[in-house]
């Protein structure tokens, strides 16, 4: 991620209430799949667990993007 697209989702967590949900969001599903990484044995539920959560984090992690596209393309930037 470059400077800009750095300083346009600061900005974007500032201004808009869904953004920041999604960033949130997204940030607690990283720190529990740091959880479930660290395991030495996983339970079969653990692992299923972290393929759900990383499905999930994709799909927060999509709609992050397309809302970052979407503010550049109102706001005229590449």
């Amino acid at each position: 991620m470059n400077a800009n697209s750095v300083s346009l989702k600061e900005h974007l967590m500032a201004v808009d209430p869904e953004f920041r949900a999604l960033v949130l969001e997204h940030q607690q599903y990283e720190a529990r799949l740091s959880e479930l990484t660290a395991l030495p044995y996983p339970t079969p539920e653990e692992l299923m667990e972290e393929t759900i959560l990383k499905k999930k984090k994709l799909l927060v992690k999509d709609k992050m993007e397309a809302m970052l596209n979407r503010y550049k393309r109102q706001m005229g930037l590449k």
